[in-house]
């Protein structure tokens, strides 16, 4: 049986590279009830901790008052995003992209005692969301709220991280990751997401599609880049591990 593998997302949970005709071998189309992936995520998160309830209440916040809810990282991949923060226990986190909170309440989770995590937001009208939850979940003395063009903020805050996470412009991608580079230490990390696009990255069927354009080229670059170590997960719609070395 031959096939093209393509990413497909299951829900807003985890991505798997499968039979994109989805068929058996006496090509009858795979039912719902005979194919696991259909149901893995479900499989996934009744074997995961259940969602915190401030981050559940801001997600069902986020998809009542935003536009675009589905930019927040949600249960899985937050929960992943705060267990690589516990891991590394880090005392100085970089996000780029804050949205309405709920990456940085994951990453913050990590943080040592007197750790600071820094976040920037290009929309200053979700200040009001972030700020409540940040209060709710009682990180407002953890964290530092920018609002802002990131390129220009990241060399006024000047600090060195251990962890950054970038999840701004997909179009700047590699901009970001040129100005953080330097401020990041060695050893530390740098997780950038969205990095396979919904799937757009492997034919590029749209090349004046920016976006696509913007994370492509920065798979390729990061690819080719031997002062770091990298590789993809497979999560929601791809997030990539980089570490510094």
């Amino acid at each position: 049986m031959s096939f093209r593998a393509i990413p497909i997302t299951i829900g807003t949970g985890i991505s798997f590279f499968i039979d994109s005709c989805l068929r058996r071998n006496d090509n009858k189309r795979v039912t719902k009830m005979s194919n696991p992936f259909y149901n893995i995520e479900e499989y996934i998160l009744n074997h995961s901790d259940k969602e915190d309830p401030i981050l559940a209440e801001l997600n069902r916040e986020t998809n009542l008052k935003t536009l675009r809810p589905r930019m927040l990282s949600g249960h899985l991949q937050g929960k992943i995003l705060e267990m690589i923060s516990k891991m590394i226990n880090p005392e100085r986190i970089l996000e780029l992209g804050t949205y309405t909170g709920y990456s940085a309440i994951c990453l913050a989770k990590g943080l040592k005692k007197n750790g600071i995590l820094h976040t920037i937001e290009i929309n200053d009208e979700l200040e009001n969301i972030i700020r409540k939850y940040f209060t709710k979940a009682q990180i407002e003395n953890k964290v530092k709220l920018h609002f802002g063009d990131a390129r220009n903020i990241i060399p006024e805050i000047n600090e060195q991280f251990d962890l950054v996470f970038i999840d701004a412009d997909k179009r700047e991608y590699i901009e970001y990751f040129n100005i953080v580079f330097d401020y990041v230490k060695s050893g530390g990390f740098i997780l950038a997401d969205n990095v396979l696009w919904s799937g757009k990255v492997i034919d590029l069927e749209s090349p004046d599609d920016e976006y696509t354009k913007g994370i492509f080229e920065f798979n390729e670059f990061i690819k080719n880049d031997n002062r770091v170590e990298k590789v993809i997960l497979p999560l929601r719609d791809g997030l990539m591990l980089i570490r510094k070395k």
